[in-house]
């Protein structure tokens, strides 16, 4: 079966002996949503998942935040080399805040990411 954790955001496949009691435990500690069952017929695109349309709303603060904890700076870390307040950078994350193509650019060079992948979700 494929499993979604949804925080933190993860995919799993369980599959064997002991699959559904994993789920179980997995179950008590977070919030899951089964994407596929052992049936084929079960299986559910990702694209119709509460997770996929909570993740699109905010694509591109999405990838800002992903690519701000690959670089392993918290959200004040990352304020403080770009000199703004912290806040601005969870507004970002948030989607509360859009950022200009200058600031994508300032992102970009401190995170050691391709603009397009800040800007555009391109790699």
């Amino acid at each position: 079966m494929l499993v979604l954790v949804k925080t933190p955001r993860t995919e799993i496949s369980l599959q064997g002996e002991g699959a559904a009691e994993l789920l179980e435990w997995i179950r008590g500690k977070y919030d899951v949503e089964i994407l596929a069952g052992n049936e084929v017929d079960e299986y559910v695109p990702i694209e119709s998942t509460e997770f996929w349309r909570e993740m699109e709303k905010n694509r591109i603060g999405n990838l800002l935040a992903g690519a701000r904890l690959k670089a392993g700076m918290t959200q004040s870390e990352l304020a403080e080399a770009l000199g703004i307040r912290q806040n601005m950078v969870s507004d970002y994350e948030r989607g509360k805040r859009s950022y200009s193509a200058a600031m994508a650019k300032r992102l970009s060079k401190v995170l050691k990411v391709k603009e397009e992948s800040i800007r555009y979700g391109k790699k």
